[in-house]
């Protein structure tokens, strides 16, 4: 007799899915997860990015006012690119020296608390983080304080005979590479600390039992091992340090002005939205040479 003849009558089985029913539901979840996501990607980055795209090839002798004609001028990809060349080679300059400036601050901030904070690691990094709880804007006003004229930085390298009567600092590169350095650096110690947070001080020590000097340590045990979040560090603090507009635009002067400042003015002042636009995708790509020309030569197993 069928095993069914034994279940009173109204009763359910209880009978589960076939298998290949679960595995099939099972496989559609993580899609399924990636719906909200997906579509706010789509919605908020692909949709005007596509936008952007075409108004880089509108006519570039409309307006705002008399409408702009989809005309394909490829055109003004090299008429911007020969007009503001030299915004791109400051741009990616400061960004380049500002980066400098991080590592030499950031590396052994960030080395200092992974390995010898103790029970202080955590207020470090509170310390790390916590000018990112206040608005970029606002720092950026602040430095503009620091380095003024009248301020007490000026005035203490005035006493000591390191600047002039008449020097300055504000409105000078200087203060342009200082303010992106500043604002910038949690995007490189973080990454930084997580690697070096992960070292072990054994290591250090095998190395220190066979011979090696600090220098030679730390150039075949710390470093390699720190590739990872010094790769990622480096490329979160140069991305958007490349693009930015807020410091040379508080901390510095139209000479001292990135293609950040250009294509701002561009959108907003000059109304010209086909040049605006085609600054914008020069941009990015510019940025992305850099960036996979530097994984290449990085490696990026542990990065991406």
């Amino acid at each position: 007799m069928s095993a069914l003849a034994h279940v009173p009558t109204g009763q359910s089985t209880g009978a589960k899915p076939p298998p290949a029913a679960r595995r099939g539901r099972y496989r559609a979840l993580p899609y399924l997860l990636l719906l909200p996501g997906g579509g706010w990607l789509l919605l908020f980055f692909a949709l005007p990015l596509l936008q952007l795209a075409a108004a880089s090839l509108y006519d570039p002798g409309g307006s705002l006012a008399t409408g702009y004609a989809m005309t394909w001028a490829f055109g003004n990809y090299p008429d911007a690119l020969a007009a503001y060349w030299p915004h791109f080679l400051r741009s990616f300059g400061y960004a380049g020296l500002a980066l400098v400036l991080a590592l030499l601050m950031g590396y052994p901030l960030a080395y200092a608390i992974a390995q010898k904070a103790g029970r202080w690691k955590n207020l470090l990094l509170v310390c790390v983080v916590a000018p990112m709880f206040t608005s970029f804007l606002v720092r950026t006003l602040a430095w503009k304080t620091i380095l003024s004229d009248n301020g007490w930085v000026v005035g203490l390298l005035r006493d000591v005979h390191l600047l002039g009567p008449d020097g300055r600092l504000l409105a000078t590169p200087f203060a342009v590479v200082l303010g992106l350095t500043y604002n910038f650096l949690p995007f490189l110690v973080l990454p930084l600390y997580a690697s070096l947070e992960r070292l072990d001080p054994r290591l250090l020590e095998a190395a220190s039992d066979l011979y090696a000097s600090p220098v030679r340590a730390f150039r075949r045990v710390t470093l390699p091992l720190s590739m990872p979040g010094l790769v990622a560090g480096t490329l979160l603090f140069f991305i958007p340090a490349s693009g930015d507009y807020i410091n040379a635009e508080l901390l510095g002067t139209p000479n001292e002005y990135m293609i950040g400042n250009v294509i701002d003015s561009a959108f907003l002042v000059r109304l010209d939205y086909p040049q605006g636009a085609a600054l914008s995708f020069l941009l990015m790509a510019a940025i992305l040479a850099v960036v996979f020309g530097y994984l290449r030569r990085a490696g990026t197993e542990d990065v991406l």
